[in-house]
C-alpha cells in the first residue's frame, strides 16, 4: 500500500499528503493507473482522522493529480505535461524581483488555455489584424469586452471610456501624466506601492501621507488633509488607493468606508486614483470606488495580480470620453500598445467566462498557501487577507528589516523592508512584506515560512549563527 513520507513534513497534514502524492508521481514511483489505497486504510495506517485524509485526497483532484471511480476508489491520472506540478515548478529555481506574484495554482489550467487559445486565434480569421499595431487605447470590441468585465461589479463603462493598456504600472503612469501636473499634491496612506511613487516623484508631483488603519485611509484624516492644505495655498488634487487587500498593510475598506472616502473626495473635488489590482480575487468583491464615485474615479483593473503578469493587460476606466482620449496618447506615446495576442486571448476569456476559472484557481492557491501561513506563525504575528498572497509582519525590537531580508534571501522567500513603501521619507517602518505567491512550491514555501517564524520568535539573541 502506498503511503506517503509526511514526517519530517510541517503545515496542515492534508497538504503534505498532496504534496506527498505529487512528488511520488513526478519521481515515478505512483504510475498513471495506480490505485491509490482507501482513505480509511490510509488514515489508519498514518495514525491520522479519516476526515484530513479526504481533505488530501479531495486537494490532490483538485490539482489534477488522481482521479475518484465511485466504488471502485482513487486513482493516478495520466500526466497532460501541465505546468503546475512540484517538479516543474523546481526545474527554474525562483528568483526574487521584488514584486507581488500571484502562485503558479498547481496543475495550473493556464499554459494549457493559453496554448490552445492561441492556436485558435492564429487560426482564425481575424489573426493578421492580431499581428499588426493596434489602435490607441486597444481596438473597439477589446475595450467594449473590458467594460462589460468591469459593468459587473458596478462600474459605469463603456468603449469610450475603457482602454486596454500594457499593465496597471502602465495605466498609472498615464494617469498621472495627464489627469495631474507637476506640484499638485496626491494624498495616499501612510505606505503605498512603491511603483506609484516612484510615477509621483518623477513627474514632480507632492506625496502626502495620510493617517490609515486596518481599513485603510482614515476618511477623518484625509478630510483635515484637504483642508489644510486649501488654507496653506496648495490644494490635494488626488487620492491613490488600493482599497482591497493594500500592499504592504493588506488593509481592505469595508463598505462604509469606501463610501466615507468617496464623500470626502466629492466635498474637496479629489480625484481618485483607485488601483485595484486585487480587488477580483474576493469570493465576494466589495463595491469599487468607481463605482460610487463614477465622476472622479480613474478605475485600474489589471490580470496581472489575479492571472498572471505575463499577460501585461489591463483595463484603464475614465471618468469620461474626454479623459480617456488624454489618456490613450499618453498610452501611445509611451508603450504603443498592450501585446495584441495576449489581449485577443483576454477579450477571448473575458467573453466565453475562462477568466473566471483562471481566477478561482489563483484563489484557491491563495486559500492553501494562507492556510499554511496560519499553521507555521503564531496568531496575531502579522496581517493578511484570507484570499491574499502577502503578509505584512511588525518586526519586534532589535531586529532590522533588512537584518531579516538577508537572512531569508537565500530560502527563494521574497521579503521586502517596510521602509520601501513609506509614502513620507521622513516616516520610518520596523515591518517587512513577505509574499507567499509567485512560483515557490508549497513545500519550499512551508521551509521558507518555518525558517521566518524561527528568526522572528525563536532566534536568541542572534539573526544568523557565527561560524
Amino acid at each position: 500500500m502506498w503511503l506517503p513520507e509526511i514526517a519530517s513534513s510541517a503545515g496542515p497534514k492534508y497538504l503534505s499528503i498532496s504534496a506527498a502524492l505529487g512528488r511520488d508521481i513526478e519521481t515515478g514511483r505512483l504510475r498513471p493507473g495506480d490505485r491509490l489505497p482507501p482513505q480509511r486504510d490510509l488514515a489508519e495506517a498514518l495514525g491520522i482522522d479519516l476526515g484530513t485524509v479526504t481533505r488530501a485526497y479531495a486537494e490532490a483532484r483538485r490539482q489534477g493529480l488522481i482521479d475518484a471511480d465511485g466504488r471502485r476508489g482513487s486513482f493516478v491520472r495520466e500526466a497532460h505535461g501541465i505546468l503546475g506540478g512540484t517538479l516543474a515548478a523546481e526545474q527554474i529555481a525562483p528568483f526574487d524581483t521584488g514584486m507581488n506574484l500571484p502562485p503558479l495554482p498547481l496543475r495550473s489550467s493556464l499554459p494549457e488555455a493559453y496554448a490552445a487559445g492561441l492556436r485558435e486565434i492564429l487560426a482564425g480569421p481575424a489573426a493578421a489584424n492580431r499581428l499588426q499595431y493596434q489602435p490607441a487605447g486597444g481596438a473597439p470590441g477589446d475595450r467594449q469586452a473590458g467594460a462589460d468585465w468591469l459593468a459587473t461589479r458596478g462600474i459605469a463603462a463603456d468603449e469610450d471610456n475603457v482602454l486596454v493598456v500594457s499593465g496597471g504600472q502602465t495605466a498609472l503612469h498615464a494617469i498621472a501624466h495627464a489627469a495631474l501636473e507637476p506640484g499638485d499634491v496626491v494624498c495616499t496612506g501612510r505606505f503605498a506601492y512603491p511603483g506609484w511613487l516612484s510615477i509621483a516623484r518623477r513627474l514632480g508631483l507632492q506625496v502626502l501621507a495620510v493617517d490609515s488603519d486596518a481599513e485603510g485611509i482614515d476618511p477623518a484624516a484625509l478630510d483635515r488633509a484637504c483642508a489644510a492644505q486649501a488654507l496653506a495655498g496648495q490644494p490635494v488634487r488626488a487620492l491613490y488607493v488600493v482599497p482591497t487587500n493594500d500592499s504592504p498593510t493588506t488593509a481592505t475598506m469595508g463598505v462604509e468606508r469606501r463610501r466615507a472616502v468617496a464623500e470626502v473626495a466629492r466635498r474637496h473635488e479629489l480625484k481618485i486614483i483607485e488601483d485595484d489590482a486585487y480587488g477580483r480575487l474576493a469570493a465576494e468583491p466589495l463595491p469599487p470606488l468607481a463605482s460610487l464615485a463614477p465622476e472622479r474615479t480613474w478605475h485600474v483593473a489589471s490580470l496581472s495580480k489575479i492571472v498572471s503578469p505575463a499577460l501585461r493587460v489591463a483595463y484603464l476606466r475614465a471618468p469620461s470620453l474626454r479623459d480617456a482620449w488624454r489618456l490613450a496618447a499618453d498610452v501611445h506615446a509611451t508603450t504603443v500598445m498592450a501585446p495584441p495576442l495576449n489581449v485577443a486571448l483576454a477579450t477571448r476569456w473575458l467573453t466565453d467566462g475562462s477568466l473566471q476559472s483562471l481566477v478561482d484557481e489563483v484563489r484557491a492557491e491563495c486559500v492553501a498557501r494562507r492556510a499554511i501561513a496560519d499553521e507555521l506563525l503564531p496568531a496575531g504575528s502579522f496581517r493578511a487577507e484570507p484570499e491574499g498572497y502577502h503578509l505584512w509582519i511588525p518586526l519586534p525590537e532589535g531586529l532590522a528589516p533588512t537584518e531579516l531580508v538577508s537572512a531569508l534571501a537565500p530560502s527563494g522567500l521574497s521579503v521586502v523592508s517596510g521602509e520601501a513603501f513609506v509614502a513620507d521619507p521622513a516616516d520610518t517602518a520596523r515591518a517587512v512584506r513577505v509574499s507567499i505567491g509567485g512560483s515557490l512550491s508549497r513545500e519550499r514555501l512551508t521551509r521558507a515560512l518555518s525558517l521566518l517564524d524561527a528568526l522572528l520568535h525563536h532566534r536568541g539573541s542572534r539573526m544568523t549563527p557565527l561560524v
